[in-house]
C-alpha cells in the first residue's frame, strides 16, 4: 500500500492509513517540521493490527505540494482540528514528535474546550513544555542555513540535503514549518485532563530534561516521563522501546 495516498475516509487529504487496524484503540500521529506523515509508516507497521495508527499529513509536502502552506500553529491546529473532527466522536490517542508535539497537545486542547472530551492519551516526543519559549530563527536563514539545521539534527538523509531538485521542492515547506513553531507562543494555562506522556532524548540541545518535565503543569492526568539515549530524533534509534512505551500507555499487550 502506498503510505502517501492511503487515508481512512473518502476526501480526507489530511490523514493516512497504512496497515490494517482491527477493533482496538486508535492513535492519530503528527510529523516534525518539514517531516510527512510517511514519518510514522514504521510505528504504524509495529502497532498493527492491535493499534489503529493513522497520520497527519500537513499541506505542502508529498500529494499535497501544491497546497499552499500554514505558516501558523493555531492556524494549522484550526486546521487539523476540522480535518479529524469526525474521527473524534470514539477515543483517540494522539502522538507527536517536535511540532507535532506541540499540534497534538494543542488539538487536544481544542478536543477539550469545543468538544468537552479530552484524547484517551497524548504522547509528546522531542518538545519543551509551553513555558519554555527559545529566541529561535531557523526561519530567516538563508537556504544553506536551513540545509545547517537539518544536518545538525540528523534526521534527514545527507543524500537527500546533496540533492538541489529536491531541495528546491521542500525548501519553502520547511521555512514554513519553521516559521510556525519559532512563533508560536503556548498558553502557560492551558491544561489537559488526560494522561500525558513525555519522551526526550537525553543529549537533545533543542530540549533539556528539566524543559521535558514541565509538561507535567499541563495535565490534570497522570504523568510520564521517559528519557532515551540520543539526540532529537531519538525515535529513529529506539523505535521498539517506544512502540512498547504505546502498547503499555494504550494498556494494549504485544501481540
Amino acid at each position: 500500500m502506498n503510505p502517501d495516498v492511503s487515508s481512512p475516509s473518502a476526501g480526507n487529504t489530511w490523514v493516512r492509513r497504512f496497515h490494517h487496524a482491527g477493533d482496538g484503540p486508535r492513535l492519530v500521529c503528527f510529523p516534525h517540521a518539514g517531516g510527512s506523515a510517511a514519518f510514522y509508516h514504521p510505528m504504524s507497521a509495529a502497532l498493527s493490527p492491535d493499534i489503529g495508527v493513522l497520520a497527519v499529513q500537513y499541506p505542502g509536502r508529498q500529494d499535497r505540494l501544491r497546497e499552499p502552506c500554514i505558516d501558523s500553529i493555531p492556524e494549522l491546529a484550526d486546521a487539523v482540528f476540522d480535518a479529524l473532527a469526525p474521527l473524534t466522536d470514539e477515543p483517540v490517542a494522539l502522538f507527536g514528535h517536535s511540532m507535532g508535539a506541540t499540534l497534538a497537545f494543542e488539538l487536544a486542547v481544542r478536543m477539550e474546550k469545543r468538544l468537552g472530551r479530552s484524547p484517551s492519551a497524548l504522547f509528546l516526543s522531542g518538545r519543551r513544555a509551553p513555558t519554555h519559549f527559545r529566541a529561535e530563527f531557523v526561519h530567516t536563514r538563508d537556504d544553506a542555513g536551513i540545509v545547517a539545521e537539518l544536518a545538525a539534527l540528523s534526521g534527514t538523509a545527507p543524500a537527500l540535503l546533496q540533492n538541489q531538485e529536491i531541495l528546491d521542492m521542500v525548501l519553502p515547506m520547511l521555512r514554513s514549518d519553521y516559521r510556525a513553531i519559532e512563533t508560536y507562543r503556548g498558553g502557560a494555562d492551558d491544561v489537559v485532563s488526560c494522561p500525558v506522556t513525555v519522551l526526550t532524548g537525553e543529549s537533545d540541545d533543542r530540549v533539556s530534561v528539566r524543559e521535558a518535565a514541565d509538561w507535567a503543569a499541563h495535565t490534570h492526568g497522570a504523568f510520564t516521563l521517559k528519557t532515551f539515549p540520543g539526540g532529537h530524533f531519538f525515535l529513529d534509534e529506539h523505535r521498539d522501546a517506544v512502540t512498547d512505551l504505546v502498547r503499555a500507555g494504550l494498556a494494549v499487550p504485544r501481540g
